[in-house]
């Protein structure tokens, strides 16, 4: 059922009890009212310059690498590093004769060879990442990804060689490699090995702890899975567990490139579980510091994009609010958060404006 509000006829002489009444205004509020809408209307005017598909790399792509031009100096560091790590000699275990029992495995090739690691660990990631940009035409985002899936990929190598040199542990397969025709020489005194083997072979013997294999594997396939983890908008609160399974697909991935190297008699069990530890918190360390989380609000987008975005909105609500010569005392009033927290809170004080 409806009611019509009840008219009342106008003043006059011969009604002098029938005059309209109005509620006088507040003017403080009125006033924080229309600022506030004025400041909304100036910010969706100037949106389409600041929406996701206005940065590509042609407008954009040159600011954004100025911007990290330090970042892509470290990434060179890391390169030389990687290298000189893989050129000098390891630490020669000591291996005794009584030792070789547990490290008489075969000596055979590997189900993953090593030129495919980079395939899988960048080039995988990569794609994806690119696909998106083509889709999207967001060059924070691609910046941000590459830079971060590099530095995962590149400090997980860093760590891996240097830990491995360190180290020195000797592969299940290490007696063929130190000797190749099955004859054993060893030191009549303390009885260690005495190698007959090539020296190039019988050094990739002493680099068994931790999996290199595993450990990129992890730091780009983890990378790849906490990207589209904020894509997809795994964790929406909606219950789709197919998203679920399409972040978890990298990392399965990545964890049978890691049974393949105890197959391949490679490596002992516990090389591979310390690789993929290492692989999958360098990644998670190196997404973390260019995107937000995948469950936060914003975990679809870069930190570098968001602070753009808020810088430039900032920029258009000054010059609004200059224009229409408001107190400093109200400026400070009106603050730029994330999407939904500023519509609610501006919301909320227009609500409020109308009910006083």
């Amino acid at each position: 059922m409806f009611f019509r509000p009840t008219s009342h006829p106008p003043s006059s002489p011969s009604h002098p009890s029938s005059r309209t009444v109005y509620p006088t205004p507040t003017p403080t509020k009125t006033i924080y009212f229309a600022d506030a809408t004025t400041i909304l209307q100036g910010i969706s005017a100037e949106m389409p310059e600041i929406q996701l598909g206005a940065h590509t790399i042609r407008s954009h792509g040159a600011k954004v690498a100025r911007t990290h031009m330090h970042d892509w100096l470290v990434l060179l560091l890391l390169v030389v590093i990687e290298v000189i790590l893989n050129v000098i000699e390891p630490f020669h275990r000591f291996v005794g004769a009584e030792m070789l029992n547990d490290l008489r495995y075969p000596l055979q090739d590997n189900t993953i060879p090593l030129w495919a690691v980079p395939i899988i660990a960048i080039l995988l990631p990569l794609a994806v990442i690119l696909i998106y940009y083509f889709v999207r035409k967001d060059v924070y985002d691609l910046h941000q990804a590459i830079l971060g899936l590099l530095f995962s990929v590149l400090i997980t190598g860093v760590l891996t060689d240097a830990i491995k040199d360190a180290v020195g542990r000797p592969r299940p397969d290490f007696f063929w490699r130190c000797f190749p025709d099955g004859k054993g020489v060893f030191d009549p005194v303390t009885s260690k090995v005495m190698c007959t083997g090539l020296k190039s072979v019988i050094k990739e013997g002493h680099k068994s702890f931790p999996s290199g294999h595993t450990s990129w594997s992890f730091a780009g396939l983890g990378f790849l899975s906490w990207y589209m983890a904020g894509k997809i908008r795994v964790f929406d609160h909606r219950g789709h567990v197919a998203k679920l399974c399409i972040v978890v697909f990298p990392l399965l991935l990545a964890a049978l490139i890691g049974v393949s190297r105890v197959d391949d008699y490679w490596h002992h069990w516990q090389d591979v579980f310390a690789g993929g530890l290492l692989g999958i918190t360098v990644a998670s360390f190196c997404y973390l510091q260019f995107f937000p989380p995948p469950y936060d609000i914003d975990g679809w987008g870069p930190h570098i994009y968001f602070q753009m975005l808020a810088d430039s909105r900032n920029e258009t609500q000054a010059g609004n609010i200059n224009g229409l010569n408001v107190a400093p005392s109200e400026i400070e009033n009106v603050r730029i958060y994330s999407h939904s927290d500023s519509m609610h809170s501006i919301l909320g004080e227009m609500e409020s404006g109308r009910r006083s």
